[in-house]
This record gives structure tokens, sequence and C-alpha cells, in this order.
């Protein structure tokens, strides 16, 4: 066997693995976190309760595991997003558009992340949502950047902290996200990014 291809045994045990994170998915996303037992988890994922005992420890660390890999994905693409960005404008519009695609590609993921992100977390404080936050802040920090070097280039005014403007631009298409999510038939993400942006690019108010 080549040096670093994987047995049988290993690739079965990975594609396993898999099978249970999405059974736990699909299940945590549709009924939440206190409402779904190990044991529904193992008869989604066809296997016996012993299985999944030797992959996760329990409950809290198949959900630690499972938002943990989630959030690290995501994050991950819309930090591609913004790096592929020729200035801080288009990088801004990549980052509204890398989510909606996001949105649209992993709907059951979103919901878990933006229960974990938006301040929504579950009722119990187990460590479970620290990994994802100290991502999220991290992620929030090269948001802020991206505010920062605009205003060093003049490209944007000097109206705020370039870190609450990176939280405004977040929490914002989070909120409208989140609309969509909760009433897909009469509220749609726009196509278009400059559609949420222009609140930012243009303000408000009549000069």
């Amino acid at each position: 066997m080549p040096r670093g291809e994987l047995t049988r045994r290993e690739r079965a045990k990975l594609r396993h693995r898999k099978e249970i994170l999405d059974a736990a998915l699909y299940l945590f996303s549709e009924h939440g976190f206190h409402n779904v037992s190990m044991q529904q988890v193992a008869e989604r994922a066809e296997f016996s309760i012993g299985t999944l005992y030797n992959f996760f420890d329990n409950k809290e660390h198949l959900y630690k595991t499972l938002l943990g890999e989630l959030t690290g994905k995501f994050q991950h693409a819309v930090t591609s997003a913004i790096d592929a960005g020729s200035d801080e404008t288009e990088m801004l519009r990549n980052y509204v558009t890398a989510k909606a695609a996001i949105f649209c590609e992993n709907m059951e993921v979103v919901q878990l992340y933006f229960q974990e992100t938006s301040g929504a977390s579950f009722n119990f404080k187990a460590g479970l949502d620290a990994e994802v936050r100290v991502q999220h802040a991290q992620f929030i920090k090269r948001l802020a950047k991206v505010f920062a070097n605009g205003i060093k280039k003049k490209r944007f005014n000097n109206i705020a902290d370039p870190y609450f403007l990176a939280i405004a631009v977040d929490s914002f298409t989070n909120a409208i996200l989140l609309g969509c999510l909760e009433d897909p038939e009469n509220r749609s993400y726009p196509q278009d990014p400059d559609v949420l942006l222009n609140i930012f690019f243009k303000g408000l108010l009549v000069s």
C-alpha cells in the first residue's frame, strides 16, 4: 500500500463517522439539542448505540464536534471569498454573495451556526459553543481589517470603528438570512450584494 493511503478499515471508519455526523446534523437542526437522544441519532444513522459511543463520548461531544467542523468550513468559505477580492469594496461584495451561496447549499448548517453565533444559543453552558465563538471572533477581526484598510485608503468614510462596522455588516446579513429561513415564501436573499451593502455604502440620510 502506498505511503499515506488509508486502509479499507480506516476508510470505513471515516465513512461511518460522517454518516453519524450527518444524522446528528439533521436531528439537531430539526428538533434542537435537548430534544434529541443518542439513541435517535443511532437509529437515524442505522448504527447500534454502541457504535456511536465508539466515536463520541456523549451527546455533548457529538454536538461540539459537529458544530466545530461545520463552523470551520463556513468561516473558511467566507474568508476565502473576502481574500479573493481585488479591493475592499469587492471584498465586501464577495462576502455578502458567499453568505448567500452557503445559506442555499447548507440550510441545516446555517441553522446551527446562527444558533451559536447570533447569541441565541442553547440554554446550557458546557463550553460547547466556545470554539465556535472563537472562530467567529477571528472572522470579525478579518472583516474589520477590510473596513480599516478601506478607510486608510480613503475608499470608505471614517464614520465608525472598523470593528463596529464589521459587527454591523455581519449581524445585518445574519438577520436577513434568518428572515429568509423563517419565511422563505415571502422573503429572499438578494442576488445583488449591493442591495444590502448600499445601506452602508450610501447611508440612510439624504445629504
